[in-house]
């Protein structure tokens, strides 16, 4: 990037400045389509309002395109989607990652049928990618209709602070639905961050652009490729159990635990204002790229829900088709109880979480911190969906429910009877807890297959994702579309 795009990076860049601060130095070139517009009658700047191009990320070969706001405002037409679908068709070939900087009014009016066509073009190479190369699309402006589709089907989307994402726009919402809302109302960063449409935002195009190519650090140039394994660095910090309260009634932040085990202490967090009560993000761990996924106990005590379970699963596939090992962090009380989750489609959802976890065949390491209870213990990657390794700290408990609620069920009468049946149930329930819930219990029914010191589960990680290395991916799951 040259220092003149760092002096302006708070402002619009144009579709030229958005590949090159994306790709490396001198390292772009255009990619070049046919430019004639047949409806508009004229000849089209920058390839009918879109630039594509090849160049390289940190030396790694990529394709790209940006769409061009100043003609048509972005607007797809036939030369338009046929740039696309080029650059899409390149990267197929190339077998490399792809990047797509998104600002489109939508199918261009003037074009009719063509216009809308070419989408469904654009969104069937999308689709023939899905699984095999990254792909991450990057907003910049009003992206309208179509222009919100297709990066729905990618990979990642990254959406900058001036950006927005709705099928359809203000004007038309206020003339069918009489509602008066802006842009930014409708679909801004504010509103599709928490919606989990985008899964990363940032202030500036500048930031977006950079942040495309971090995220490409972790990630393969294809699904047959493994990705680049980086020189160790040290977690530093605390012991992971520091953050932890004893009480299990108590929350904190599991990512200040997982900081603690992963290199530099350095993670990338997926969807962090969606289904904010589980934690996705990618990190390293002894150089070797990893997603984390993990129970957030500040957030609804860590308990699994539909929304939780929906952000899960899609990333766990995510990381399974592009050969990235996953690492599991529990402590969970169980799936959120309620009319409103069973009408949320909690079943089905927690369903997908399960099934995303069984169909992984990328290395699977489980560790229990506090707590795991309940059908939440099977779908965090329990040893039964096939987990490669599962650890669990000294004091974690195990079981069908807590210890409380277990004694109140099972010892209803004899705490009727009692005096102070509040008294009798913590009693029958510290009982029920040492006889069941016990990290000891569980290893020795084969749920578990080691009790480990906090202290030493970044090296326990380390150790078993390296044992697991060359492990050989036996299946390879349908693309990446939405579950």
């Amino acid at each position: 990037m040259t220092l003149a795009l760092v002096e302006r990076a708070d402002e619009r860049l144009s579709a030229l400045e958005r590949l090159e601060v994306l790709c490396d130095p001198g390292s772009l070139q255009l990619v070049r389509t046919q430019v004639r517009s047949r409806r508009m009658g004229e000849k089209a700047r920058d390839g009918d309002g879109i630039l594509g191009a090849s160049g390289r990320v940190d030396g790694r070969p990529i394709f790209c395109f940006a769409q061009d706001p100043s003609f048509a405002g972005g607007s797809l037409g036939q030369a338009h989607a046929d740039t696309v679908v080029r650059v899409l068709r390149l990267a197929h070939r190339a077998r490399v990652p792809v990047i797509g900087f998104i600002e489109s009014a939508g199918a261009r009016m003037q074009e009719g049928l063509e216009g809308l066509s070419g989408y469904g073009r654009i969104f069937r190479e999308h689709v023939a990618l899905s699984g095999l190369v990254p792909q991450i699309s990057v907003i910049c402006g009003a992206s309208a209709g179509g222009g919100s589709y297709a990066p729905a089907l990618t990979d990642f989307v990254i959406m900058s602070g001036r950006s927005s994402m709705f099928l359809t726009g203000p004007g038309v919402v206020n003339e069918v639905m009489g509602e008066d809302v802006t842009a930014e109302q409708l679909g801004g960063p504010r509103v599709h961050e928490k919606t989990g449409v985008c899964h990363f935002t940032a202030e500036t195009e500048v930031d977006a652009a950079l942040l495309a190519r971090d995220l490409l650090d972790y990630l393969p140039q294809n699904s047959d490729n493994a990705p680049q394994r980086w020189p160790a660095v040290p977690a530093g910090g605390t012991s992971p159990d520091a953050p932890v309260p004893t009480l299990n009634r108590n929350v904190y932040d599991v990512r200040d635990v997982a900081r603690t085990i992963v290199d530099g202490g350095r993670l990338l967090e997926v969807s962090p204002r969606w289904a904010r009560n589980v934690v996705c993000a990618f990190a390293r761990i002894d150089g070797r790229a990893v997603g984390i996924v993990a129970n957030q106990p500040k957030f609804l005590g860590g308990v699994l829900n539909a929304e939780a379970a929906q952000k899960a699963s899609r990333f766990v596939r995510t990381c399974n088709l592009f050969g990235i090992a996953l690492v599991v962090l529990v402590d969970t009380p169980g799936f959120l109880p309620g009319t409103k989750q069973e009408k949320s489609g909690v079943i089905r959802h927690g369903a997908k979480l399960v099934y995303a976890f069984s169909e992984a065949t990328v290395p699977r390491v489980t560790v229990i911190l506090r707590k795991a209870f309940g059908g939440a213990f099977i779908a965090m990657n329990a040893k039964e969906l096939g987990a490669d390794l599962v650890f669990a700290w000294p004091d974690a408990e195990i079981g069908v429910m807590g210890s409380e609620q277990a004694a109140g069920i099972i010892h209803r009468r004899e705490i009727e009877a009692a005096d102070d049946p509040k008294a009798e149930r913590e009693r029958l329930g510290r009982s029920y807890a040492r006889e069941h819930l016990t990290a000891v219990a569980a290893v020795a029914d084969g749920h578990v297959d080691e009790i480990i010191s906090p202290s030493e589960t970044r090296d326990h990680i380390a150790k078993a994702l390296g044992s697991m290395e060359t492990a050989t991916r036996t299946i390879r799951p349908a693309g990446n579309l939405p579950l």
